[in-house]
This record gives C-alpha cells, structure tokens and sequence, in this order.
C-alpha cells in the first residue's frame, strides 16, 4: 500500500497568509502555469507565500485602485467560510494522508460534513446506465463496507454511485462524495436530496470553485482524487468508456488495489486486460470482495502497529 510523504510545511493549519497566498497562485496562474505545477512548487518549497513572491514580483503587483491578488483571495477564503464550507490546502496537516500522496493531489479541497484523520475508505463506482444486478452488488458491497467501520466512497452520479451512497446511509455508515462540480452546485439534480443528507450525515469533497459548473474533464480529475483519497476501489460494473475505467487505471498507477466484479471483467476487454497486472483482484462473488478488503484492513492495523513501536522505541 502506497504510504503518504511527509511535505515540508505541512501543519495542522496553515496560516492565513499561507492559504491565500495557494489561492491567489491557482486563481491567477503566473506564467501560465498549470494547478499541477503550481502544486508542485508549492508543495517542494514548503510554502505558498515564498513561490508567489518568486513568481509574482512586486512591479508586476495591480496599481492603486485595482484588487490586489491576496486580498481577494483572502476575500474569497473568508466568503467561502462564512458559507459553512470547510476550506483545506495542500500545506494543511488534516489534509488527507492517503491522497497527498498522490501526484494529482488537488491543492485545495471544498469540504462539508465530517472530516475523519486517517479515514478508511474505499470507492464503490460502476457505471450510470446500471443493471439490476449491478445495482444489487453495489448496495450489498457498501452495506459490509459500513459494517467494517469502511467509509464508502462514491462520485454522486445515478446508477451505482447512488446505489453504494444509499446503502451506506440506511446501513447508518459513513459515505463520502467526490462531486464533479463547486460545492455550491447539485449535480446531477436528481440527487439534490442525496447531496444534501450526504453533506449533513457524512462527508461530500469538491476540488473545484465552489460555483464551478459540471464540465467534461472534471469528472476524471474527481476519479483520481477518490482513487487517492481511498485505499482500494472497487469497480462494479462500468461501460468501455466510463470514468470508472479511468479510475480503475488510475488506481494502479496509484498503487491502490482494484476489485473488478466478474460482472464488469466478463463484459469489457479493458476489464480483461488489466486482470493480470499486480494489485488487481477478481471477484465472483460478495465474499470474494470482502475476503480482499479484510485483507487491506490486516495490512493497515499491522503498518500501524508497527508505527506505534516505532513511535515509542
């Protein structure tokens, strides 16, 4: 299992400098640079306030009369706040262990619910255009995630998204959503009730503006985040196109295990490609699954006894 490095920089909260200093960075881009390499850079100096000095040098600060970059970010962090939104940067030390880990770890993460240190969790996704059966696996998998203490991690979409975000609700677990959107939006709308209890009753992630609307492209970026944020994903059943294949690549590339259904294995050759690769599991039945999530959790408590000996030598 993949462990997290630990970043210069990194506490419990960075200050308020350090925080709108990240956000001025994402909103105005110097040189053009991507939130990848703006990450980057941030996160190997330590420091947000230091990469924007080096970037942005005073001469080039907006005139008298014209906002300056970090008051509006700083602005903008507060009006976010005073929503009842929870905002946490990269150089945070509650940002999730797992996925910083990762190299597409957002920057900054919209947050409403309850955050948990060290959450296990792990993905249930599959495609929208479900069956019957695959609706039924996806609720039977979240139920014995839930009765795991296992946050059930899921992207908020129709089909087997709401499938695995329901039953961990009625099973009284705890589900977390990755939303494609700002936090501010609901989609799709037919789940404006889901995203509400979720928010209320477990934990729902964006790392987009929060009035950031659905675009293309923000669905695969919300994959690998879930693929980062979890310790497996499990994939129930998915089309040759759907965001769960690419979080199911994503997944080994992040070095997560990936449980494929025979269901989805039988049906796509991307399935079948990926059976021989290391950290893929096939599974033909409920217990199946479970046999390789009780596995992960052995692996986990044994790596974290193992940190407390260590700790106390």
């Amino acid at each position: 299992m993949s462990r997290s490095p630990s970043y210069a920089g990194s506490v419990e909260t960075a200050s308020p400098e350090e925080r709108a200093a990240l956000v001025a960075l994402l909103q105005t881009r110097p040189r053009g640079m991507r939130w990848g390499e703006i990450t980057a850079q941030v996160v190997e100096a330590g420091s947000a306030l230091d990469v924007w000095h080096r970037l942005v040098p005073p001469a080039l600060v907006p005139p008298p009369g014209e906002a300056d970059p970090l008051e509006a970010a700083s602005q903008d962090i507060q009006s976010w706040t005073d929503q009842g939104h929870t905002v946490i940067t990269i150089l945070d030390g509650r940002y999730p262990e797992r996925l910083r880990a990762v190299h597409q770890a957002p920057p900054v993460l919209f947050a409403r619910g309850s955050l948990i240190p060290g959450d296990k969790a792990v993905s249930v996704v599959g495609s929208r255009a479900a069956s019957a059966r695959g609706l039924e696996i996806a609720a039977r998998v979240a139920t014995e995630l839930v009765a795991r203490d296992i946050t059930v991690v899921a992207g908020l979409a129709v089909g087997i998204d709401t499938a695995a975000h329901r039953a961990a609700l009625d099973a009284g677990g705890r589900t977390a959503a990755f939303i494609a959107t700002g936090i501010n939006k609901v989609y799709p709308a037919a789940n404006r009730d889901l995203h509400r209890e979720i928010s209320d009753h477990g934990l729902l992630f964006s790392q987009f503006w929060p009035d950031a609307p659905p675009q293309k492209h923000n669905f695969l970026m919300r994959n690998a985040t879930m693929s980062g944020y979890g310790m497996a994903t499990v994939v129930v059943e998915a089309g040759e196109h759907s965001g769960a294949r690419a979080q199911a690549r994503m997944a080994v590339e992040h070095g997560r295990p990936v449980i494929l259904t025979d269901l989805v294995v039988r049906k796509n050759a991307w399935a079948q490609a990926l059976v021989d690769r290391p950290g893929i599991h096939v599974a033909g039945s409920l217990q199946q699954v479970l046999d390789v999530v009780d596995g992960l959790l052995s692996e986990e408590s044994r790596i974290e006894d193992d940190l407390r000996r260590l700790v106390s030598a």
